[in-house]
Order: C-alpha cells, then sequence, then structure tokens
C-alpha cells in the first residue's frame, strides 16, 4: 500500500447490475469528482448530475462527496453510483487511473486507511470483515455488535481501571514524599484487580459461544462403513449432494455442507467410515475422518443393523449416538435416536435438536477469536500476579495487562495481524 495516493475501486458486485458504485478516496478525490462533473456536489447528498470524460458523456447517475475528516477513510472521498454495464465501469476506471496520482485500490485498502486514520480500531475492522461474510442472521448480528465497537468499548472500559490502578501506585512511588500521598496502598486497589481479573475471566468464557457463531457448529457424522452417514448428510441438507452406495468405503474424502438452522451456521461434515483400511487411499480418508472428529462440536455416532457395531473413538467433544436406518431395525433402538434417511424418520426431530444444541438465538457474543481470548487471558495473568507487597513490580504488572489490550484493539502490533487480515477482504472495501 502507497500513502498519499488517491484510490479508486468498483466497490458493488460483478457487473452488469442495475447500479454499479465506484469508491474514491484520497487527496485527488476531489478534483476527479469535479473533472468528471464539472463541479463538486454539496457535502454528504446524493446528486444527480452527468458525468463526463473529454466533453463526451459516460453516464448519468448519482455522486455523493465526503470531505474529510468526516468520511469512512478519514480522508477525502467520493462515490459514483452510475449504471453497472461494463462499458461504463471500464470507461470510468480507465480513466481515472490514468491520472496523476490515482490507482487502483488493493484488497482492504479502504478499510485499512479508515484504520490508520482513527475512523476503526482492530475489532471493528475485523467485524467489518466478518459482516461482509456473514451467512446467517447469528454471524449477522455478532458482526455488526463488534463493528459497532462493542468489544471496543469494553476493552476501552478495563484499560481506565487499569490506568487508575497505575496512577494509585506511581503516585506513591513518584512522590511519596509528598503529605498528600499516602504511605501505605488502601486495599480497595487489590480488590480492584481482582474484580478486574474476575471481568477478564469472564468474557474470556464467552469465546467457545462467540468462535461456533462467527465459524459455525461442526457436527461429524461418523461411524462404521455403510453405516448411512452420506444418506443421512443428503436428508439433513434435503439434496442429493453426496455420493450413497451399498459399497463399504465409497465415501474417502471429508465433505462439509452448511445448514442455516434458526440463525446458526451448523456445518454438517460426512467422512470415511472408520475401519482398517484396505488401501492407501482409503487409509488417507481414514486419517482425515479422525481429525475432523477432533475438531467436532458435536459427533454423531452412527449405527446400523447391517454393519458391525465397533466402539466410538475417544473425543472431547459430545457424542449422539444415532441408530441410523431405523426402517431395518425392527424395533425402536431404545436411548438413541433412530433415523431413516429412506422414509424420513426421525429427521425434523434430529434438526431440531441440532438447531437448539447449536444455540443461534442467545445474545452476541463480542470475543469470537482466539486472538480475543489470548490477548484477555494475557491481561488477566498479569493481574493475577499483581502483588502490592513489591509497587514497583505491580505497576508492571499493570503496565504488561494494558499493553495486552492495547494490542487487542490495534493500538501496539497491529502491522503483522492487518497484513494477513486484509487479504480476505474484497478489493473496493
Amino acid at each position: 500500500m502507497r500513502e498519499g495516493d488517491t484510490i479508486a475501486a468498483l466497490s458493488s458486485g460483478s457487473v452488469p447490475s442495475g447500479v454499479a458504485v465506484l469508491r474514491l478516496s484520497g487527496p485527488r478525490s476531489g478534483a476527479m469528482v469535479e473533472a468528471l462533473c464539472g463541479r463538486l456536489p454539496a457535502p454528504r447528498q446524493l446528486t444527480l448530475t452527468s458525468l463526463e470524460i473529454a466533453g463526451e458523456p459516460v453516464d448519468r447517475g448519482l455522486v455523493a462527496w465526503f470531505p474529510r475528516p468526516g468520511s469512512f477513510t478519514g480522508e477525502d472521498c467520493a462515490e459514483l453510483q452510475v449504471h453497472g454495464s461494463r462499458a461504463v465501469v471500464q470507461a470510468l476506471l480507465r480513466w481515472l487511473t490514468a491520472q496523476p496520482g490515482v490507482r487502483l485500490a488493493e484488497a482492504g485498502e479502504f478499510t485499512r486507511r479508515a484504520f490508520e486514520h482513527g475512523k476503526l480500531d482492530l475489532t471493528q475492522v475485523e467485524g467489518l470483515g466478518d459482516l461482509i461474510s456473514a451467512e446467517t442472521e447469528g454471524q449477522r448480528r455478532q458482526a455488526l455488535a463488534r463493528m459497532d465497537g462493542g468489544l471496543l468499548r469494553a476493552v476501552e472500559k478495563w484499560r481506565d481501571e487499569l490506568l487508575d490502578l497505575q496512577a494509585e501506585i506511581e503516585a506513591r512511588l513518584d512522590f511519596s514524599d509528598e503529605d498528600d500521598v499516602g504511605a501505605v496502598l488502601p486495599g480497595l486497589v487489590s480488590e480492584r484487580a481482582a474484580a478486574l481479573a474476575g471481568a477478564l475471566a469472564d468474557a474470556a468464557a464467552l469465546f467457545e459461544h462467540g468462535r461456533i457463531v462467527r465459524e459455525g457448529f461442526r457436527v461429524a457424522l461418523a461411524g462404521p462403513p455403510n453405516a448411512g452417514k452420506s444418506s443421512l448428510l443428503n436428508a439433513l441438507a434435503k439434496s442429493d449432494l453426496a455420493i450413497v452406495s451399498d459399497e463399504p468405503g465409497t465415501t474417502r474424502d471429508v465433505r462439509e455442507v452448511m445448514l442455516d438452522l434458526g440463525g446458526q451456521l451448523v456445518v454438517l461434515v460426512d467422512m470415511a467410515g472408520l475401519r482398517e483400511a484396505s488401501g492407501k487411499a482409503e487409509a488417507e480418508g481414514v486419517r482425515r475422518a479422525e481429525a475432523e472428529i477432533g475438531r467436532a462440536d458435536l459427533v454423531l455416532w452412527l449405527t446400523a443393523p447391517d454393519v458391525d457395531a465397533i466402539r466410538a473413538p475417544t473425543t472431547e467433544a459430545l457424542v449422539w449416538t444415532v441408530a441410523s436406518k431405523a426402517d431395518l431395525w425392527g424395533e425402536p433402538v431404545a436411548g438413541v435416536l433412530s433415523v431413516s434417511a429412506q422414509t424420513g424418520q426421525g429427521i425434523d426431530e434430529l434438526l431440531v435438536r441440532l438447531e437448539a444444541i447449536a444455540g443461534g438465538n442467545g445474545p452476541p457474543a463480542l470475543v469470537s477469536r482466539e486472538r480475543d481470548r489470548q490477548a484477555i487471558l494475557e491481561a488477566r495473568r498479569a493481574l493475577l500476579d499483581f502483588d502490592l507487597q513489591h509497587e514497583e513490580l505491580a505497576a508492571e504488572q499493570l503496565r504488561m495487562a494494558g499493553h495486552a489490550l492495547a494490542r487487542l484493539i490495534g493500538k501496539v502490533d497491529a502491522e503483522a495481524i492487518l497484513d494477513r487480515l486484509f487479504l480476505s477482504f474484497c478489493i473496493g472495501k
């Protein structure tokens, strides 16, 4: 990214489309709008105008002008809403990027400039990225809460408390000979530090819920070969996505299917049956299946009357035993859910249970990334080491806790995180 340039990009979906939105940000944005429209429109108002290049009309559309600093990026910005034809978009972008100091934007560069000009903190940037990629109502709500600064406000509150505690200690270290500074720290300081450590622990405990909403609740369909895993996947997804055969070992790779259950993303994972493999390809399939079981939040362990029963693998995930091929059992299997992909028996009930355990209806969790959890726990560890018997060390522990929280919102050490984060952003955002 080259600072000082004016950047331009198509920010709406691919053309052709009903409307195309082109964005500009940087010092030459105003000059570009004047050259195309003949004048700058009133700030923050959509103005219908003709757009011309070298006196030749290109299109008629809506133009919005956002002078700095009251814009998304904090720089002079403009948006051109034109007809979404390839010819119109190409003509405008070709002319814009031919002007001195104007170039096409890189992935995520508009948002990065907003971060660098203090319009967004790092957690809000991540929330914006999550919102763009949100597929379910739960993901949308959680991403919007983060983008609106929910986590930022919590972190700033924690940092303010740390600064207050730090001021109490350092006042005694630096001005112990002053009459208005007591010689002994009040016990309230330790109580406040302990209370803050507890608040950080409570926040970190929300991570698992936030992760599941953001990444999806992973459900592994596991069991011996020919237990009906692929048939159950098709039944739950209501589509013939997986190849079904009565030949054991048909499924050798991992297949993921996304379901939206009550606003929560549920990821169904079909995989190879677990058994002693008969070849290298099947052995690799079994290895991948075992890895997926280790990643799952829930394992549906399938049994069927026409396959040999084997013991479910040891895993930290919750395991539900499911009697597959219920139409072949004859008698209901006691204590487990019976399902049949052929007749539909138990499928709706299983979907209801999956929706309930996935928990898509809870409040948004602001702590949803491993980076969040690690920073909050690092700050908490520093507070747990807090010891008023050694005031200089106590002050250092508070500084370490504050540094961890500053890193969370991007006040320090942000470059590496930003470089990785913006790889997932689209051009024009």
